[in-house]
Parts: C-alpha cells; sequence; structure tokens
C-alpha cells in the first residue's frame, strides 16, 4: 500500500493498492479539467477506470454526484476507501466500461483509460492491465470514444487523457464522426517514465518515437454531445 500527496486543492493524499494505478502527471491534468469544466452540485459524473478513485474523489468534493466504475477488484476497493476516508459519497461498481451502468447517461463522463503501446497481442494482466493497452495504445481509448455519445446527456461533456502515443489526430477524429465537436483543450510534455523508458527500443521500431525523443506529450481530449 502507498499514498499518492495530491496537490489539488481540499484533495487529501490517496491511498493506494498493490495493482492499481498510482496517480501521476495525467490525473493532476485531468483534475485540472475537471475543476475548469465547472462540475458543481447536480452534476451526474461517471469515471471510467477509477484506478485509486483520486478523479471520483474529486468530482465529489465539488459536490457532483459521482459513478467510479473500474473492472479492477483492487481499484474498486481503493476506490471505495478513498471515498471513505475522504468522507465523500461515491458510488463505486465493478464492470466493463459503461456496461456496469445500464444505459443511463450523465453530465461528464471523465476518464483516464489504459494509453501506453505494448509489444505483444495478450490481452494486459495484473499491474499492466492499469497501462498497456495494445499495440497502437487505443485497446480502452477507442471503447471510450464509442460508448461516449450513448453515455452524455444533451450537451454533456467526455474529459479523456492520453498520451500522444496513441494517437491524439485518431481520437479527435474517431469522437468528431461520432458526433461530438472534440478539441484539444490542454497539452503537457513530461519527461518518459519507467515504462516507456523500458521499451524504447521497441517503440522506436514501432515508429512511434524518433531516436532523440526523450519526452512524452499529454493531452486532454474535451469532447461534448450536442
Amino acid at each position: 500500500m502507498s499514498t499518492w500527496p495530491a496537490t489539488a486543492p481540499g484533495l487529501r493524499p490517496l491511498v493506494t493498492l498493490p495493482g492499481v494505478y498510482l496517480p501521476q502527471h495525467d490525473t493532476r491534468l485531468l483534475l485540472r479539467a475537471l475543476y475548469r469544466e465547472g462540475v458543481g452540485a447536480g452534476t451526474e459524473l461517471l469515471d471510467l477506470g477509477s484506478g485509486s478513485g483520486a478523479l471520483a474523489v474529486g468530482a465529489a468534493r465539488c459536490g457532483a454526484l459521482v459513478t467510479a466504475v473500474d473492472i479492477s477488484w483492487q481499484a474498486v476497493l481503493a476506490t471505495r476507501i478513498n471515498a471513505w476516508l475522504s468522507r465523500q459519497r461515491v458510488t463505486v461498481r465493478r464492470g466493463d466500461l459503461t456496461a456496469a451502468v445500464g444505459g443511463h447517461s450523465f453530465d461528464v463522463l471523465v476518464s483516464n483509460p489504459p494509453y501506453v503501446p505494448a509489444p505483444g497481442n495478450q490481452t494486459p494482466r495484473g499491474p499492466a492491465r492499469a497501462w498497456d493497452a495494445g499495440r497502437d495504445g487505443r485497446l480502452l481509448v477507442d471503447r471510450i470514444c464509442d460508448a461516449a455519445p450513448r453515455a452524455l446527456r444533451p450537451g454533456g461533456v467526455l474529459l479523456m487523457v492520453h498520451s500522444g502515443l496513441c494517437g491524439t489526430e485518431d481520437t479527435l477524429e474517431r469522437l468528431t464522426s461520432a458526433g461530438l465537436r472534440a478539441t484539444v483543450s490542454d497539452r503537457a510534455v513530461i519527461p518518459f517514465g519507467p515504462i516507456l523508458r523500458s521499451r524504447l527500443a521497441w517503440l522506436r521500431c514501432q515508429g512511434l518515437l524518433d531516436e532523440v525523443q526523450d519526452t512524452e506529450e499529454l493531452v486532454i481530449i474535451r469532447a461534448e454531445q450536442s
């Protein structure tokens, strides 16, 4: 068990369990986007792939009515623990993305999905399931893009963070084709973390990195339902 010293206003340090994604730069970037969105009392929000619950707890602190979903039992437990420690009410469900909410629609859908390109064709297992996302990094990103139109109410907003390595333009085009107004609302450039550093040779062989690149761009995708 470890803790993440959250820097967002009013957010307590979070407990993480083995096999649960430890919040990092992408989590902070998405939290800032969430706060800019003006989430408040009465906003119904769905957090897909809740992990530690950092986003769910942050939204609940703003007064949102939050449902958090993750397929990992460890992540479900971590989210429940952190909601309880933060004295926030969060409905936590185990399930596969929007299948866990039975067709209910929301004002805001927020997600920090696995997005790291990974060699091989095997379904990620164990801790790697929190970050590995197939050879193009889009194993979950594409599914969330496809589910968003049905999960959002008119005027509802999707906020999703992912790496530029898995195709920012592909995400924008997929969401636009689904009828949403999609843009990049924020960007950040960060040094490679240990996972990317461990597979630099493979990423370069795939043409996803050049020989001198040593930073990763994170993007916030914002897509609005008409």
